[in-house]
């Protein structure tokens, strides 16, 4: 009996967000759009997608169902189609862990964007450089 008036108010302290203008929770939750920001080359990639998760492959981020801004614009940002160009034809990216930047998880999608790295104000992550085995020469 304690558990369902206990139940009971947290179910209308939910249902109070909407009267005062904020969303639902469980609607924030249910369609939510990432914002994936790493580093491919010397480029730094900025798209959205809407399912990203740990892959079984060691060392990856799966990214799926990718987010582009809406095709009725006036204004063609560059970039933003050199993006979808990219993954026009990709359903699933595999993105190396030490490749990423940041993952913000945002309420609206916004411009995806690929910009250049000039300068030496990023620094890429150290490798050691392949082991060479000696080779028998007969």
């Amino acid at each position: 009996m304690l558990f369902l008036r206990a139940f009971s108010g947290f179910a209308r302290f939910l249902n109070n967000f909407e009267l005062r203008g904020i969303p639902h929770p469980e609607k924030l939750m249910a369609n939510p759009i990432y914002k994936v920001i790493f580093h491919n080359q010397s480029q730094v990639y900025e798209l959205y997608a809407r399912a990203i998760y740990q892959s079984d492959m060691y060392g990856f981020i799966e990214v799926e169902e990718f987010v582009f801004g809406e095709k009725a614009q006036l204004v063609v940002d560059p970039s933003e189609e050199k993006l979808k160009t990219e993954f026009a034809s990709v359903t699933r990216s595999y993105i190396p862990m030490h490749s990423i930047v940041r993952i913000d998880e945002v309420e609206k999608e916004g411009t995806g964007k690929i910009v250049e790295v000039k300068g030496d104000k990023v620094a890429k992550f150290p490798f050691a450089p392949p082991i060479r085995h000696p080779q028998d020469t007969e």
